[in-house]
Order: C-alpha cells, then structure tokens, then sequence
C-alpha cells in the first residue's frame, strides 16, 4: 500500500506540472479599472452618471418644496383652526411618505439600471478576454481586488484593455 501511495503522489505531481508547465498558472486585471478606462466603459459610466445626477437633482427639489410646504403649515399653526391645521399636517404626512416610496422606487429602478448596463459591458468585453487568454495560454484569471501581491508581469490589464478599446472604438 506505502508504494500505490508514493506512485500516486508521483504521479499526481507529474500530471500537475505538465498540466501548467505550457501557460501561466494565474494572471490578474483590474475590472474595475477596465470599466473605467475602456471605450466601451467610460460610455456607461456617464450615462449612468448623467442619469443619477438627473435623478438627485428631481429629488432635492421635491424634498426642497415639501420643507417649504412644512414650513408654511408651521407658520399656519396659530392662524387656523386646530381642525384646519391637523388636516394640513395629515395631508403633508402623506405626501411625506408618497416622496420617500418615490425616491425609494427611483433608487431601486436606477441600481437595476446600472446593474444591467454593466453586465452588458462584462457581456461584450468577456470574449476579448476569454481570446486574450486562449492565446496566451492562461488558466485563471484574477480580479486584482482578490490578489494580495503579485507580479507586474502578471497584471494584464493594460493590455486586455488595448484590445478591448481596439474593438470598441
């Protein structure tokens, strides 16, 4: 049984070796910094930007004019009666509540916007990555954000980027 142990190790060791001795074991990108500097990427992200900022910009003037409309009714207080006022308060309530559902409803559509748009990026850019790999014999690909240390000569990202911006002038 000690030598069908040795000759699996050997062999095991064997089979690994000649397994990776023709490419790379590991390399590494930056996908945050391909999205950011591709052609492609650099698309998106202003979109995306433009659409938030547009977004933030509708939203304070609602919360702009509901402080107005809660400073108005404090100002009533005293000027109408007690009935009067408590409808006012009831209805500016509501309209509280109907604002934070409406900027909860544009946060949720805008992230299932950008989650969307993005994997449509990772959905283009892959096959570049997938041929990069293939003709550069590499087995796995890292994110850089899971790499603690590693070789410059490992990290790829400058030029799977080339080739992404080359294909998506």
């Amino acid at each position: 049984m000690n030598y069908l142990h040795k000759f699996l190790l050997i062999f095991f060791i064997f089979f690994i070796s000649t397994n990776f001795s023709n490419s790379k074991e590991t390399a590494f990108i930056d996908i945050d910094y391909l999205v950011a500097n591709s052609n492609i990427g650099k698309k998106v992200l202003e979109n995306l930007n433009k659409l938030d900022k547009k977004n933030i910009e509708n939203l304070k003037k609602k919360d702009k004019s509901l402080q107005e409309l809660e400073i108005t009714i404090k100002n009533k207080k005293n000027v109408i009666s007690e009935d009067a006022f408590n409808k006012e308060v009831v209805s500016f309530k509501k309209k509280v509540q109907e604002f934070k559902v409406e900027k909860n409803k544009i946060v949720k559509n805008f992230n299932d916007f950008k989650r969307k748009e993005l994997e449509n990026v990772f959905r283009k850019i892959s096959p570049i990555i997938n041929d990069y790999m293939e003709e550069n014999s590499i087995s796995i690909l890292l994110d850089s954000k899971n790499i603690f240390m590693g070789s410059k000569k490992s990290n790829l990202t400058e030029d799977i980027l080339g080739r992404i911006n080359k294909e998506f002038k």
